[in-house]
């Protein structure tokens, strides 16, 4: 009996032995063992090291495209009237001579050399523009050009080691396509939302000459102006420019300016100073039954033509008031920021092919477009 109690005690040491080194050495072990059990136990994980993506998640792409987004500090000079040191103007209506105006707004890098998109609504007739970087890094910003047309300003700046932005292809994109938003909104630092593609190809809302927006209920809010819209890879889909909003704020309706379109100014503005368009001298108008009426189109499809100038490319290619242009080249016209954009695209001084319909009878006109002049500085 004694050797069996030795025994036992020398076993229960031994056990005991191993289980203090166990845990202390490998206490993961005995936390499996015990969820094996059923009893409530709790794994933490690691505290250093590279975390897996969750699912779903836009982390990568919000890390690859973010640095590459800036924001924007705008001012404006008090402008003084020609009554701003009449006492008698200071008293009735107070000092005019206030502090500079401030703005706010985000940008995105283009390029290894400095050059930024940005939306001219943004720097127009900014007195300083400062560019602040991700990194923290700031500097003054040049305009290099600015094309009101489509609300897109090309900014540049002189730093080193810049992060630059992929550009993706906003041409592939299609309704429900996930997207993210990346800006500066109410100057509260960078702010990155998510969303789906909710529409393409808006226009007719007043805010461009030429519109082509991609509507998105990405949240964007006032300073989000010239950040970046992205896809889920981290590559630029287009320029954030706009929102549609009773209060101020974002109400999931906003709008940007595609990548193409962008690319295309960029490119205008660096290479040439300015973006050259083409330009027929008309004015256009939505086909409607009463302006059908009015001018005996007997056309379905089309824009009609209310004015034409004296002298212009289309008069002197025969066009008249009354004309429903129906075809630019190949493409077929169905309103008037369709017309607008196909004009636009036509290379000036080179012969294009335009086909209208006047009463019942079509015909083809070769209409040698000119360049459309630069919309006057407010």
């Amino acid at each position: 009996m004694k050797r069996f109690w030795l025994l036992f005690s020398q076993s229960v040491t031994v056990l005991l032995a191993g289980y203090f080194v166990v845990t202390t050495l490998k206490p993961g072990w005995v936390s499996t063992s015990a969820n094996r059990a059923g009893s409530l136990s709790v794994i933490e994980a690691p505290a250093s090291g590279a975390a897996a993506v969750p699912a779903g998640s836009f982390r990568l792409a919000a890390q690859k495209s973010s640095a590459a987004v800036v924001s924007i500090n705008t001012s404006k000079n008090a402008r003084r009237g020609s009554h701003s040191s009449d006492p008698w103007f200071k008293f009735f209506f107070g000092d005019q001579s206030s502090e500079p105006q401030v703005g706010l707004g985000s940008g995105v890098i283009v390029s290894a050399s400095g050059y930024i998109l940005t939306n001219n609504h943004v720097v127009e007739n900014a007195d300083e523009i400062e560019v602040i970087l991700n990194d923290s890094r700031q500097t003054v910003a040049k305009v290099i050009g600015t094309d009101p047309d489509s609300d897109l300003a090309v900014l540049k700046i002189e730093l080193e080691r810049l992060p630059v932005i992929v550009l993706g292809n906003s041409d592939l994109l299609q309704v429900g396509d996930q997207v993210l938003a990346i800006g500066n909104p109410f100057g509260v630092g960078q702010t990155v939302t998510s969303g789906i593609v909710s529409a393409l190809g808006r226009n007719q809302l007043g805010i461009n000459t030429f519109e082509n927006f991609i509507q998105t209920d990405a949240a964007i809010n006032p300073g989000n102006s010239g950040g970046a819209l992205v896809d889920t890879s981290g590559n630029l889909l287009g320029i954030n420019t706009a929102i549609y909003s009773r209060s101020g704020g974002s109400m999931g309706i906003g709008f940007a300016i595609p990548v193409a379109t962008a690319k295309m100014v960029l490119e205008g503005i660096v290479k040439d100073g300015q973006v050259t368009r083409g330009w027929i001298g008309v004015e256009p108008n939505e086909l409607n039954p009463e302006l059908a009426q009015t001018f005996g189109v007997a056309a379905q499809q089309g824009v009609i033509i209310t004015g034409v100038l004296q002298n212009g490319p289309a008069a002197k290619a025969g066009m008249r008031p009354g004309d429903v242009v129906t075809r630019v080249l190949d493409r077929d016209m169905h309103n008037v920021a369709e017309l607008l954009s196909a004009i636009a695209a036509l290379k000036p001084g080179t012969m294009a092919r335009i086909e209208v319909q006047r009463g019942n009878v079509k015909s083809s006109l070769q209409v040698s477009p000119g360049i459309r002049p630069r919309p006057p500085t407010r």
